[in-house]
């Protein structure tokens, strides 16, 4: 009766633990500090693709969107991402509603591909809320206030605490080991970023907790419940 969910686990583990080490390389050299302005461009998905400190590749294609990247390239480089409300279907093309908290990322490669479209590398840099937009381009802009997630060093120790249980959950069933030189954030970050989820809501709401601590319990308790044996 455990086979199947075992198998996801370990399914889990190799994808998870491959991502770990390219964000671990990634977040070593990339980790910048950056002031967010207060008007930047939007790229809404239909699910939350980016946190904090985690690089994710993403494929230019839509006109609107590849007029997006050329003038973020020309300037500071930040694209913000943000998740599209359920039933975004019906005003694709325009500018349907979407969730106000997502996750600022700069870009830090780029390929420039026939007829304009790209390829980029967006790391991520910090939480935002959206407060207006401006609909002066083709694609979203919006004017947004940074949200940084704070820890106290009482948080950081039991974040600490909470990382040995969540490496523990990622690498069962496998030899695997998380890089050692992972910060315990960037490791949360990571895993919420690309852990397979039952809903798309289900990262949306991760991204907007107030802080990694709670995000780490959170991923904790989804993990263990994939895990759990079926009644």
């Amino acid at each position: 009766m455990n086979a199947p969910r075992l198998a996801c686990a370990s399914s889990i583990v190799v994808s998870l633990l491959v991502v770990c080490r390219l964000a671990g390389a990634q977040s070593a050299a990339q980790d910048q500090p950056q002031t967010l302005p207060s008007v930047i461009p939007i790229f809404p998905l239909e699910e939350a693709m980016l946190f904090p400190g985690v690089s994710r590749p993403l494929y230019i294609f839509e006109p609107r969107y590849r007029a997006m990247v050329a003038d973020a390239l020309k300037g500071d480089r930040i694209i913000g991402m943000t998740t599209l409300k359920p039933g975004y279907e019906a005003n694709y093309q325009g500018r349907p509603p979407m969730y106000p908290i997502g996750c600022a990322g700069l870009i830090t490669d780029v390929q420039e591909l026939p007829d304009g479209r790209f390829t980029i590398i967006l790391h991520g840099l910090v939480k935002f809320r959206v407060t207006s937009e401006d609909e002066s381009r083709p694609y979203r802009l919006a004017r947004v206030e940074a949200l940084p997630e704070v820890l106290t060093d009482g948080d950081k120790a039991a974040l600490s605490k909470q990382r040995e249980r969540l490496e523990a959950l990622i690498t069962k069933g496998s030899d695997a080991k998380v890089p050692p030189g992972m910060p315990d954030e960037g490791l949360v970050n990571m895993v919420a970023q690309y852990l397979p989820l039952d809903s798309d809501g289900d990262r949306q709401a991760l991204l907007e907790l107030k802080n990694v601590l709670l995000r780490s319990q959170a991923l904790i308790d989804l993990i263990e419940k994939k895990l759990a044996p079926a009644k």
